[in-house]
């Protein structure tokens, strides 16, 4: 008993004396600013991806998480990445996934939309009509839905 008490008006006090946003010193607050692991280079990171979206056992949870991974990462994946990734959505049967991967893959493309997601879409064509998955934009996604023009408009 005597011990919570002196343990509770010893962190009172503390809390007490010692500001909250008070400057720790340098050694606290260094942060190692060292790597053991070498940067893996662009070849290395599509072998990865590629290699994990081509294996046989993957599951509907992997495949979602690696796709999360990539959108993640600051770059647009390479065609034989995104031709992978849509092979294993072909796998386990997963059109609106591998639909929307490609509608992610257009919103990654940023202000180069118009330049970087014709080109990914010539690449992996061959393997769009093979699969028979379907862009966005022939499906009607890239517009809304229920758009009725304003008067103002017209």
């Amino acid at each position: 008993m005597f011990g919570v008490l002196a343990r509770s008006g010893v962190n009172a006090l503390r809390a007490a004396t010692i500001p909250k946003n008070a400057v720790l010193p340098a050694g606290v607050a260094s942060v190692r600013q060292m790597s053991k692991h070498s940067q893996e280079t662009d070849e290395e990171f599509d072998a990865r991806y590629e290699a994990y979206f081509n294996r046989k056992d993957i599951d509907s949870w992997e495949i979602r998480k690696a796709m999360n991974d990539l959108q993640g990462f600051d770059v647009v994946p390479e065609p034989k990445i995104v031709v992978a990734a849509l092979k294993s959505c072909r796998r386990l049967n997963d059109f609106a996934l591998a639909v929307r991967f490609l509608e992610a893959i257009q919103y990654k493309c940023g202000s180069k939309v118009k330049e970087i997601y014709p080109y990914i879409l010539q690449e992996i064509r061959p393997t769009l009509n093979e699969l028979g998955i379907n862009t966005p934009e022939e499906l009607g996604f890239d517009k809304p839905e229920f758009y009725v023009p304003l008067d103002y408009e017209t």
